[in-house]
């Protein structure tokens, strides 16, 4: 260890540049103004901690959201210098606090790495505050000092006295500034539980005092924690695989388990960072697993197909985290890793590591090698099935669906398409609909649970296929979002047991299969009204119980007819139109992405194999339940 907690002081702290024009141009430094932006203020103040947690000094991490949408960050690490600083004759924290890229992070002696996605730091939280409170506790003393807007309120003081080190900073976040300044429990805490797995041995508290709500992270097992979390519930094959290796200053740590379904599941990290666009480091992956498992399917003399990179992580849960000096981050959402030595020094450790282990594991060698060999005959077999249905007509970019009802407009930024349940909903919404802009495809029945079956399965499902075309995108590895035909996927199912089965199952397979559309905000759900209040010859579409029991209230419950809704057959199409797919009056929920660990989670329980965490969960969850068919 090159720094100890004596010479760390105010020495260390460097600065590169000023503070002004974080507010002129927040976006350049968080993402946006509105939810992502937002939490990357958490981010920022918990990346310090983290930074101290990488150099040994800090194992507990506690994030508090205040009932009015200010965030409280706590560490037990050495605590931000408080010494004046030699050049700016300030605090050092101040300057940490006022100066963008002030930090001990940039002579690579106070911290090796660092996390920290833009490395702007925690002065940028404090920019974009209202106002913002630092504690600082070192030396025996409390230390705080106060700022608004990113200028300092007050002088560094010493309120207190302790016998414990560490950080506290609490921030308002500036509503000038940010269009929304709720903060989301879920979307922190899949942040802060990544944060617990990769960093073996870090307590990471999050508690919500609007709701009372409160989790705990802690994972003596690092990263193999991480890979047995992602395959509970998924009948792993064998035990976790992990190896490690450092080399040239870069640290390399990958766990990795196989599952007997057919999804695959690969997390990346530089640096604390979810890569989530890969790089590098998930490309040295992939090339050394195709590699190491076509060796080892030659020695068993198993190997009829050349396997493929898809074959061999079909059912595959893995975590790859690197740890090194200069990450240079790439892509639209700077989470690609571009640095170019990482991918050998990946390839090598994954070559040499999973060959010693396949040649030491032969019984769980057999089991992963007629997994991937199983895949590659799914995969002729998907392939064929593909082609077969080509040739129908189907599939054919330049074809289209006969159940189709197509708008005229032929921009795709223009256009809608409702997935309507059932040829009788599907009847009202082509009548009530509006040609131009808004298209209309009914499906029969409920579709195949992709979650339990293999590609080749997938393209005998003819509503599927149908789905498909009319998208227009393709599928699988042919997939391309460039080719949407419609901007607003609409899912409209019945607002009763069989069509929220429906709609899990359609969710279930553009999650799996379609996953981009997602991310990119493609996906809606319509929401149809649940009543129809008619009272003195005026007319109330209700959308809730809860607004139900409100209109009662003000119009009262004597001579007033009540309608309750099971299906979209049972509104005419002018009703529809009003209710649910005018623009100008329809409500539509768009289906995001916050915690893709979470979402993985929840389909696997409610769409997998296993029957006993499914019951745990409706148990669990019985009381939420809005509509229920008995």
């Amino acid at each position: 260890m090159e720094a100890s907690k004596d010479d760390y002081g105010a020495k260390d702290i460097q600065v590169l540049t000023g503070l002004s024009a974080v507010r002129k141009r927040p976006s350049m430094y968080v993402g946006d103004t509105s939810l992502r932006g937002l939490h990357h203020l958490v981010l920022e103040a918990v990346d310090n901690s983290i930074d101290e947690a990488l150099a040994g000094f800090c194992d507990k991490i506690i994030v508090i959201i205040h009932k009015d949408n200010s965030v409280t960050v706590i560490d037990n690490g050495r605590g931000i210098p408080v010494g004046i600083h030699p050049k700016y004759n300030k605090p050092a924290v101040e300057i940490v606090m006022t100066k963008l890229h002030a930090g001990g992070k940039f002579d690579k002696k106070t911290y090796k790495v660092s996390g920290g996605l833009h490395g702007v730091g925690i002065s940028v939280t404090n920019a974009l505050s209202k106002e913002l409170i630092v504690e600082v506790r070192r030396d025996g003393k409390i230390y705080q000092q106060k700022y608004a807007r990113g200028n300092p309120v007050t002088e560094l003081k010493i309120i207190g006295e302790c016998s414990d080190r560490g950080t506290k900073i609490t921030f308002l976040p500036d509503d000038g500034i940010f269009s929304e300044t709720e903060f989301h429990f879920d979307t922190l805490s899949s942040r802060l539980r990544e944060l617990a797995f990769l960093n073996k041995g870090m307590h990471v508290i999050l508690f919500d005092e609007r709701t009372g709500k409160k989790q705990e992270f802690h994972y003596d097992g690092g990263i193999i924690s991480f890979v047995e979390f992602l395959n509970k519930n998924k009948n792993p094959l064998h035990k976790a695989i992990y190896f490690e290796k450092e080399k040239n200053m870069v640290k390399v740590e990958v766990a990795m388990q196989y599952n007997v379904g057919y999804q695959e599941n690969i997390f990346t990290f530089a640096n604390n960072i979810n890569t989530q666009e890969g790089g590098s480091h998930l490309v040295g992956f992939k090339t050394a697993l195709t590699r190491t498992m076509n060796n080892y399917a030659e020695k068993l003399k198993v190997n009829d197909a050349k396997l493929s990179s898809d074959d061999v992580r079909e059912g595959l849960s893995a975590v790859i985290s690197i740890q090194l000096n200069e990450p240079q981050f790439e892509g639209q959402t700077k989470t690609k890793l571009g640095n170019s030595e990482v991918k050998g020094i990946v390839e090598s450790l994954v070559n040499e590591n999973l060959g010693i282990f396949l040649e030491e594991n032969p019984p769980v060698a057999k089991l992963i090698v007629e997994k991937c060999v199983n895949s590659a005959k799914a995969r002729e077999a998907a392939t064929k099935a593909r082609e077969l249905t080509r040739r129908k007509g189907a599939l054919n970019h330049h074809s289209l669906p006969g159940k189709l009802a197509d708008c005229s407009e032929r921009d795709p930024a223009k256009c809608e398409i409702y997935i309507v349940e059932g040829d009788s909903a599907g009847g009202s919404a082509k009548q009530g609909r509006n040609r131009n802009f808004q298209a209309i495809l009914p499906l029969r029945g409920k579709i195949i649970n992709v979650e339990k079956a293999r590609l080749n399965k997938i393209f005998q499902n003819e509503e599927i296929i149908t789905m498909v075309t009319a998208l227009g995108t393709g599928i699988s590895e042919e997939f391309d979002i460039n080719r949407l035909r419609y901007h607003k996927v609409i899912i409209m199912t019945d607002a009763d047991v069989d069509g929220a089965h429906i709609r899990t199952l359609l969710l279930t397979f553009f999650y799996r299969y379609m996953n981009p559309l997602i991310t990119a905000g493609n996906i809606y759900i319509a929401q149809p009204p649940l009543y129809k209040v008619t009272k003195n010859k005026k007319v109330h579409y209700l959308y809730s119980d809860e607004k139900l029991e409100q209109l009662f209230e003000e119009i009262g419950r004597d001579n007033t007819s009540v309608q309750r809704y099971k299906g979209l057959g049972e509104m005419n199409p002018q009703q529809l139109w009003e209710t649910t797919m005018n623009p100008e009056h329809r409500t539509l929920l768009q289906v995001s992405l916050e915690d893709a660990v979470e979402a993985d989670k929840i389909f696997t329980i409610l769409m997998g194999d296993q029957v006993e965490p499914r019951r745990d969960f409706i148990q669990q969850h019985a009381k939420e339940v809005a509509n229920l068919d008995v």
